[in-house]
């Protein structure tokens, strides 16, 4: 991991208005009394922080979109594209990075449905060169607010870049290939774009 910490865009307003009133009250009235605004600054750049990564570079290599720790790994039915899948579920850490990166690279494409029981999850599909499917999925966050995502249906992604933001972390699922093969099993620890969660199995 690259040791250059950058901040979530999502950051960089509070940040700066923090920055400036600590400026202000410094240059007014004192730096004892400009120590709350610049902690609270402090605070903001922990909560939005977003390192750079060493992204993995491994073929057919299907990478963690989160932070986190893996909550289950099965044989089911994938909602979206209505196939049989390998899901992959993943708790994001409440006090870690909350950006989400792409597992793969590829095209991105609107999933033609999602599940009737859904509770405003966001959901991707992922459409790599070789024709596999992968369908990301973002859930609310642990305050409910909604994840944002920083890609549009047509674009094109690659491995590991960053996708989204789940402010204070969610839920993040990813439903793969049925006869994909899994690396990690529940409580492994993962970080996105650094730790590959399965492989893609090619004949």
């Amino acid at each position: 991991m690259s040791s250059n910490i950058l901040i979530a865009r999502q950051g960089l307003a509070p940040l700066l208005v923090l920055a400036l009133g600590a400026i202000l009250v410094m240059h007014f009235i004192g730096f004892a009394e400009s120590l709350f605004f610049w902690g609270l600054a402090l605070l903001v750049l922990v909560i939005f922080r977003d390192p750079e990564r060493q992204i993995l570079s491994q073929p057919l290599s299907v990478l963690s979109p989160a932070d986190g720790r893996v909550m289950a790994v099965e044989q089911t039915q994938d909602p979206y594209l209505q196939r049989p899948c390998v899901r992959i579920s993943i708790d994001m850490h409440p006090y870690g990075v909350f950006t989400t990166r792409s597992p793969v690279e590829g095209k991105v494409l609107e999933p033609p449905r999602a599940p009737v029981d859904a509770k405003n999850p966001h959901g991707v599909w992922l459409q790599t060169d070789e024709g596999d499917d992968i369908v990301l999925v973002m859930n609310k966050g642990r305050l409910h607010n909604k994840p944002q995502c920083y890609v549009r249906f047509g674009d094109r992604i690659g491995q590991g870049k960053r996708c989204g933001f789940v402010h204070l972390g969610g839920r993040i699922e990813v439903f793969l290939p049925g006869d994909s093969l899994p690396v990690v099993a529940p409580g492994s620890t993962v970080r996105a774009g650094a730790d590959a969660i399965a492989s893609l199995k090619h004949v």
